[in-house]
């Protein structure tokens, strides 16, 4: 995300290496770089221009101490302007209610119903919530069956009403329903037009009035730029609702609108989705994109996810298992399993320091790892335990069974190998583990032919 910002950024700043002050000048170049690198991806000019203003007026005020150079300094400043114009902290959801109400609003396409159940999925899972989907959403072909088929994945109730076109009377009832049976939050799932109209507008303020929510969520594409800044800004009008949604950053090089639309609204970007998977989720940190967007990787969020799916117990057998030589392919294909839970690979590699620039135009297969997968499967029991039986024979037979060519299984086996010596020397803990596996594996899943 936001590659195109990032480079344009970088290149502004070389403009003060080497420098050995700010001065006026040197400062009005780069800051006259950073202002069409904001333009080009799509900020409004006057919030470009502010930002710009601004970060000029903090720049000439310091004193640029002799262990800093200034084109640190400015990269310094720029990333606190850049999160605050973002929100500068983090905006929890209020879940406060018996049951807390979430209305979920925004234009048809945005992406209101996969969030609905990525919300839901968040909240039951890392929450502990027990939610309740509600399908609101009575106009557009299949919004219904989608929240069903979305719901059953990821085992949350979706309410619905069959035959009802009413969303005010489904919304009511759902939360009697709630109420009922201990479910909170509830999350409705509301229509949508491709336009902004006054139906819409009309039904979802009385959706809002009937429900009275803790919490209105305003679902926004973020590839739409300044439209959505736009749309986002008329919905506010009408609903004044608490935070916004981007979702579809993951395809997003630019990133207008994540940088302008807490400073048209005045409200939180609160969660950004990453992509369709139920568990491609963010909670929204300023300072943690801002860090992305100059280059400066993510590492906090990078650990907190290997937190959130590397158990202390199975670190610890683990470390022992090491300790004795004794990591096998049962072991291997765990951790493999581990990473994909993290997300995609390409994202999280870009929240390493550097990658971000390194992987620019690299080509991560997601599907790469069915390739092992597959390899490790088609082992016996005893070859996935004891992996010095795997002989030329049984590779070859490996092979076959997997649908891959010996050099595939050999390589593999090589990896394994190096994976075991490298992790037996960090055994530390299984976030590490799990941080230079993954670097592993991409070099695997890199190496395999196409």
């Amino acid at each position: 995300m936001f590659e195109n910002l990032s480079e344009k950024l970088e290149r502004a700043f070389k403009t003060l290496k080497g420098q050995g002050h700010i001065t006026e000048i040197n400062v009005a170049e780069t800051l006259k770089d950073v202002r069409k690198a904001l333009l080009d991806a799509d900020v409004s000019y006057k919030v470009a221009k502010q930002f710009t203003d601004l970060v000029k007026e903090k720049a000439m005020g310091q004193q640029v101490l002799t262990s800093v150079s200034p084109g640190q300094l400015m990269v310094k400043i720029v990333h606190d302007e850049l999160a605050e114009l973002m929100g500068g902290s983090q905006a929890d959801i209020n879940l406060k209610g018996t049951p807390a109400v979430i209305l979920i609003a925004g234009l048809q396409g945005s992406g209101k119903t996969t969030f609905s159940a990525k919300l839901a999925n968040y909240l039951h899972t890392k929450k502990g919530s027990k939610p309740l989907l509600v399908a609101g959403d009575v106009y557009r072909p299949a919004a219904i069956e989608q929240l069903k088929v979305l719901g059953e994945q990821i085992g949350v109730q979706v309410f619905t009403i069959d035959d009802n076109k009413n969303p005010v009377e489904i919304a009511r009832k759902a939360i009697a329903h709630a109420k009922e049976y201990a479910y909170s939050p509830v999350i409705i799932d509301t229509a949508g037009r491709l336009a902004v109209d006054e139906q819409m507008m009309n039904e979802i303020a009385a959706v809002k009035q009937a429900v009275n929510p803790q919490e209105i969520l305003f679902v926004v594409d973020s590839m739409t730029g300044q439209d959505a800044v736009n749309t986002a800004k008329a919905f506010n009008d009408r609903l004044d609702y608490d935070g916004v949604v981007l979702t579809k950053l993951d395809g997003d090089t630019r990133g207008g609108a994540a940088l302008t639309i807490r400073s048209v609204v005045d409200k939180p970007v609160k969660f950004v989705g990453l992509g369709e998977k139920m568990d491609a989720i963010d909670v929204f940190y300023p300072s943690r994109m801002a860090d992305r967007i100059l280059g400066m990787g993510d590492i906090v969020s990078l650990v907190e996810r290997a937190q959130e799916q590397f158990d202390e117990e199975e670190a610890k057998k683990l470390q022992q298992k090491l300790a004795k030589d004794q990591f096998n392919f049962n072991d291997f294909i765990s951790q493999v399993k581990q990473i994909k839970k993290m997300g995609n690979v390409k994202d999280l590699l870009g929240m390493i320091p550097g990658m971000g620039k390194a992987l620019k135009g690299v080509d991560i297969d997601e599907n790469a790892f069915k390739g092992i997968e597959a390899i490790i499967s088609s082992m016996t029991p005893a070859e996935r335990e004891t992996p010095a039986l795997l002989n030329g024979s049984r590779r070859k037979r490996i092979a076959m069974g997997s649908g891959t060519d010996i050099a595939e299984v050999n390589r593999l086996i090589k990896q394994f190998e190096d994976t075991r010596k490298m992790m037996k020397m960090i055994s530390g803990g299984g976030g590490k583990n799990a941080l230079h596996a993954m670097r592993n594996m991409n070099k695997m899943s890199s190496g395999r032919k196409r």
